[in-house]
This record gives structure tokens, C-alpha cells and sequence, in this order.
């Protein structure tokens, strides 16, 4: 079982398959699909502006999966509930331009475009882990910008204790919206705390590309101690709050879905043990691992919930 350290170093270059296999597949897999990755969509980004360096501090030493895995094997209900609904139904998802909307307990509020949310701030990768409640999991290279170093620029009041998200709304362009699966637009939030993490980021590509329709694009939190569906995709508002704000799988299933989602191996979903875990990509067969607290980053943010009852606080 790999172990989380507190500065771990950058991942083994033999620990990654290189780059240009997985573009290949995924060139691959588009023309089988017919731009079922995305890639007939106008892109918000381009791979020359997606510039950044590696973050070694945060970083797992864990192998990423696949470009392959990571961008066929997913969960964005907006698309529909099967694992490779987003993949096959995203290519007509327009993700440029794109605006974002800054509102609520700040002095700097407004409709920014995505272009004056990242100019200040230098991308980079980090390896991260992610995990989802039904007990599987991957590893993930994201590009992106620490959230925090975001949110000061808006100059939240002291009155500001949660800061809300918002995902877009496009039933036109996203299937699973003409559905009542969720009660849409998909919202989220975390306590400011949470939020000024500098694990926490807001992903714009990963393995060094610009964010695919099926995986958020063009810009997603990535929250990694937490349960997959806190981290919310295709943002178009962020909003600090005073009291906590709703979440969509919380007003869905409240006795299945805590506003917190940390990954807490000891508590149970109602349906299925998270005592364990299985890595994406590994075949049907492989070994399930143990579940480690906070996903790994114990050591890291543990320190956010002293004092907590995480059973209660699920």
C-alpha cells in the first residue's frame, strides 16, 4: 500500500507512461466515436497556453492512470449516469467562451471571463488521487491554480464562512439535464477554510491538455480529500456565503451524501463498505486496496476538523 508523505517528491519518469501513447489512443477513440472526447468542440484553452510548472510538494508518487482511464471512465450526471455517457455525449458541449460569475460576501464582485481568472496566476500540475463513493478510485496529473490564491483576489468579507459553486446550465448541450436525476444546476460548496487549502485547485487540463467536456471543461474544483462529487465541474459561479450553502447530492440523498464528503474509511455509504477501494484500470479483477483517511492527506488537513465528530459530519 503506498503511503502519502507530507513533501513527497515528483513521480519516476518510468512511473508514467509517456504522454504521446495516451494522446494517440485518445486521437484513437475520438474518431471512433466521433468526437466523443470533445475534440470537434471549440476548446477554451490551447496546449500552448496550458504553460505550467510540476508540483512536486503536492504530489503523489502514485502511477497516473491513463489518459485513456481518465477520460472514459467517468461521472458528470449533466451528460448521464452511465460511466461512459460523458465521453460519448460531450462532444457537442461548447466550452468557449466562458465567463464566470464572482458574487456574494466579497468588495470585488462581477462577470469575469476565464482568460482574467487565470492571467495572474501561474498554472501547474499536481498528481492527485481521486476518490468516488462507489469505491473505486484513480490517480490524476491536473493543471491548474490553487483556489485560494484565487479568492483573495476577490477580497472576501470577514462575513464570507463557505464559498458556493455553480455548475452550467445547458440541457440543450448536456442530456442528463433533460433529466430530474438531480435537482439542476449541480451546486456545491465548501467552508472557506477548505477552500484556502493549497491542496485545493480549480483544474483547467490534466496530463497537459486543456480540460476535456467529459472531465469538467473548461475549469473544475479538484478538492482531493474528498469524495469525487465535491468536486465540481464546468463552473460558471462562485459565491461567498455566511451560512452554508446547499449541495446537489445532499438535498438529493440526505441520509447518504453530508455536506463534508471527506473520505472517512469508517463510516459507511448506506449501501456499500468504504473500508476499500479498486484503482481504475486495473481490469475487473484487481485487488481492492485499503481506504486511508482523508484520501491520503491525513497528515495535511486533518488539522481543518479537529475536534469534529466525522461519523456525524459525514
Amino acid at each position: 500500500m503506498t503511503m502519502r508523505r507530507k513533501d513527497p517528491s515528483a513521480p519516476q519518469a518510468s512511473e508514467i507512461t509517456p504522454l504521446d501513447v495516451y494522446l494517440d489512443r485518445r486521437r484513437l477513440l475520438a474518431g471512433l466515436a466521433g468526437g466523443m472526447l470533445g475534440l470537434a468542440a471549440p476548446t477554451a484553452l490551447t496546449a500552448s497556453q496550458l504553460r505550467y510548472t510540476k508540483n512536486a510538494r503536492f504530489s503523489t508518487r502514485e502511477a497516473a492512470n491513463s489518459l485513456e482511464d481518465i477520460t472514459t471512465y467517468n461521472n458528470f450526471y449533466e451528460f448521464g449516469t452511465s460511466k461512459d455517457d460523458p465521453a460519448r455525449l460531450g462532444g457537442t458541449f461548447r466550452p468557449a467562451p466562458w465567463s464566470v460569475t464572482i458574487a456574494g460576501e466579497a468588495e470585488v464582485t462581477g462577470k469575469f471571463t476565464l482568460e482574467d481568472i487565470l492571467k495572474p496566476h501561474p498554472l501547474e500540475e499536481r498528481i492527485y488521487r481521486l476518490r468516488c463513493v462507489e469505491a473505486w478510485s484513480m490517480v490524476i496529473p491536473w493543471v491548474g491554480i490553487p483556489l485560494g490564491d484565487l479568492l483573495k483576489r476577490f477580497r472576501p468579507t470577514s462575513r464570507a464562512k463557505y464559498v458556493a459553486f455553480k455548475t452550467v446550465m445547458r440541457p440543450s448541450e448536456m442530456p442528463g439535464q433533460r433529466y430530474p436525476v438531480l435537482d439542476w444546476p449541480y451546486v456545491e460548496g465548501l467552508r472557506i477554510d477548505e477552500a484556502m487549502h493549497p491542496l485545493t485547485i480549480l483544474a483547467v487540463g490534466l496530463y497537459g491538455q486543456p480540460m476535456p467536456n467529459q472531465n469538467g471543461a473548461p475549469l473544475r474544483l479538484v478538492v482531493p480529500w474528498k469524495y469525487g462529487f465535491k468536486s465540481i465541474k464546468s463552473i460558471v459561479e462562485i459565491r461567498f456565503t455566511e451560512r452554508q450553502p446547499p449541495t446537489s447530492w445532499n438535498i438529493s440523498a440526505p441520509g447518504e451524501y453530508g455536506f463534508y464528503a471527506n473520505v472517512n474509511p469508517e463510516v459507511d455509504h448506506p449501501r456499500w463498505s468504504q473500508a476499500k477501494e479498486r484503482r481504475i484500470g486495473g481490469g475487473v479483477f484487481s485487488a481492492r486496496q485499503p481506504t486511508l483517511m482523508f484520501n491520503g492527506y491525513a497528515e495535511q488537513v486533518a488539522g481543518l476538523y479537529r475536534g469534529m465528530d466525522l461519523g456525524k459530519n459525514y
